[in-house]
């Protein structure tokens, strides 16, 4: 999502391309400064506290956030024999994170031997995102992976009709959906209930969790798995599409006015996990 991630322009999959006499490298990474304060708690503790947060881009990769080590509780680091390796950045030296009664390996990494081109990074540290008890922007916490500037959600009222069928047997007539676009996705379209013959809707369980829209629950259409979503308890910001339903369009049938739409290359969605010690209620919360 957002700058690197799904289908933007420095994701593998970017739908657009440079305007540029020469061909661009194949992977282009963006560092820049994030602009907001950033902390992170772990065992109950703040071990880092700055608004000097370096934002890393790396193609096919959430957002990832590096603190300067003056702003880190340099006791909550321990140096760690394992390195490893970064096709762009070189070696990787690797920390545990200890306070408290607890430590936990491998939470934390720094650039060990950067490029001269990488310099923004020199003595920054990063933290393992689900190893950490959470992230937060001044008092807010910050769910799924430090927040992209990049990505952008909007909804829009449409009159155009929706209809979704499987086989013989019309699902959903709708006359106002509202169409979700989000960067990097194709457009989303959402269905009000009340024009969704709900017998139909065969609710499954387990949910997946998107850090701007919140828990998504699934439907089962006839032998249609997982043919059907909705965030019933959406996030503030996207409010608008609480409890409406959207489609799978390569396993049921929509048409927007009379034209099928199918699913675009690349719109395949990894699930993300909920982070370490995140409540349902508190994800509703937010």
């Amino acid at each position: 999502m957002g700058l690197s991630w799904q289908q933007g322009p420095l994701s593998a999959g970017a739908i657009g391309h440079f305007l540029t006499p020469e061909p661009l490298p194949e992977r282009l990474l963006f560092a820049e400064r994030l602009r907001r304060r950033m902390r992170v708690k772990f065992n109950g503790a703040w071990i880092a506290d700055s608004e000097n947060v370096i934002l890393l881009h790396e193609p096919g990769r959430y957002p990832v956030a590096y603190f300067p080590r003056e702003d880190i509780d340099e006791q909550s680091l321990i140096p760690s024999s394992k390195v490893t390796h970064h096709k762009d950045l070189g070696d990787t030296a690797w920390y545990a994170v200890h306070a408290g009664e607890r430590t936990t390996e491998r939470a934390a990494w720094e650039f060990a031997a950067l490029p001269g081109y990488a310099a923004d990074l020199q003595g920054r540290i990063a933290f393992a995102w689900r190893a950490m008890d959470a992230f937060y922007e001044e008092d807010e916490r910050i769910l799924g992976h430090a927040a992209d500037p990049y990505h952008r959600i909007d909804i829009r009222n449409t009159s155009r009709t929706l209809e979704v069928r499987l086989g013989d047997t019309l699902i959903a007539r709708s006359e106002h959906p509202l169409v979700l676009f989000e960067s990097g996705f194709a457009p989303r379209w959402y269905v009000p209930r009340a024009d969704i013959d709900q017998t139909q809707l065969h609710p499954v369980d387990g949910q997946t969790f998107c850090p701007y829209k919140g828990l998504c629950n699934y439907y089962d259409i006839g032998d249609a798995r997982h043919a059907a979503w909705s965030y019933t308890n959406a996030y503030q910001e996207v409010d608008r599409i609480s409890d409406l339903v959207s489609f799978e369009a390569d396993k049921v049938e929509v048409s927007l006015d009379g034209t099928r739409l199918h699913l675009e290359p690349g719109q395949s969605v990894v699930p993300h996990g909920v982070d370490r010690g995140l409540d349902i209620d508190e994800v509703k919360a937010h």
